[in-house]
């Protein structure tokens, strides 16, 4: 394209805009919790996430935030500050790696804990 004469060019970073959808980060947020957590029971439900993405122009830095809350079941017994801590990690990873956003806050709820593999009501002894 030519403006009186010159070639016309938009530099790459302002030929437009790209928007993620809250739920796109949300289902990689997901992902991320199940590559951290790892195998669960059969009976175990899935990790999912709830994200909110705002943009983080106001508070002076370029592009947009997400904020995560992950919801997960973990079996037990384990150590499960380490592995929330493990899950907010990779999530900040994969999320920022693959969508380019900053994630300064990953809540983990647990919502549930299945006994380990071999050990149920059962196996109890007083």
């Amino acid at each position: 394209m030519e403006l009186h004469g010159a070639p016309f060019t938009v530099p790459p970073g302002e030929r437009g805009a790209t928007r993620i959808a809250d739920r796109v980060v949300a289902k990689i947020a997901s992902q991320a919790a199940r590559e951290a957590v790892g195998k669960l029971p059969a009976d175990a439900a899935r990790p999912y996430a709830d994200v909110v993405v705002r943009s983080q122009v106001a508070e002076g830095a370029l592009g947009d935030a997400a904020r995560v809350l992950v919801h997960l079941e973990l079996d037990y017994p384990c150590d499960i500050g380490s592995r929330c801590a493990a899950v907010r990690r990779h999530v900040v990873e994969r999320v920022g790696a693959l969508v380019g956003m900053q994630v300064p806050e990953v809540a983990v709820h647990v919502e549930r804990l299945h006994p380990a593999r071999g050990q149920g009501a059962a196996g109890r002894t007083r």
